[in-house]
């Protein structure tokens, strides 16, 4: 008999701040119990760029924008949050899933390729630059922090949002890097519907129907 997957709550946040959201998911991450349940958050955050811990300030906007910048502690370099922009964040046990970084890193990259794939749209990943692409355009940034085996932050499609702050810095440590969003794909549906839908094709391929 096939073992039953560890327990999954799908948390929708909507529009929130980003640093006190960073702080709950560390909290959640340091005190969770080994039998807690993951947790994914499906919501959209402010404006705001976010530095990870190997950004580079050369990356950074030029001159001033009144963007909010926030070092993180995840994975990866500069981007940029906004309304309109589904974000996913993953508060979840690996170790306890037996599964490997890297391996959950290809689950969110497919989770939004078979997303975006039910709407026509063909996406990839590109070896070396964790996201998800279209025809050359990142639709979906990814960022991971990894504590004792449990995983915090997690992905970032653009759905239908003002895409101009990217042009302010180089996306991802990316210089010139073209972005794109579902909407201008022809993929119909707001950011909290589409989500939703993310984190529910995520949690099928976690085990969970």
């Amino acid at each position: 008999m096939r073992a039953e997957p560890p327990p999954l709550v799908l948390q929708r946040l909507g529009r929130v701040e980003y640093l006190p959201t960073l702080e709950a998911m560390r909290a959640f991450t340091e005190v969770r119990s080994p039998d807690a349940a993951d947790e994914l958050w499906v919501l959209e955050h402010p404006p705001v760029y976010t530095l990870g811990v190997r950004s580079d300030p050369r990356h950074e906007p030029s001159a001033a924008t009144g963007i909010p910048i926030v070092r993180s502690n995840r994975g990866g370099e500069i981007t940029y949050h906004g309304p309109g922009q589904a974000i996913v964040y993953t508060l979840v046990d690996l170790a306890r899933r037996g599964l490997k970084v890297r391996e959950f890193v290809r689950m969110l990259e497919q989770s939004v390729i078979d997303l975006l794939a039910e709407g026509g749209v063909t996406a990839i990943r590109k070896a070396g630059a964790p996201g998800v692409y279209v025809g050359g355009a990142k639709v979906a940034a990814l960022g991971l922090r990894v504590s004792r085996g449990r995983a915090y932050h997690g992905i970032a499609l653009n759905v239908d949002m003002d895409l101009s702050p990217f042009l302010a810095i180089d996306p991802c440590g990316f210089p010139g890097l073209a972005v794109t969003q579902t909407r201008d794909l022809g993929v119909a549906g707001a950011a909290d519907t589409i989500g939703e839908r993310l984190g529910a094709t995520l949690a099928r391929k976690l085990g969970h129907a």
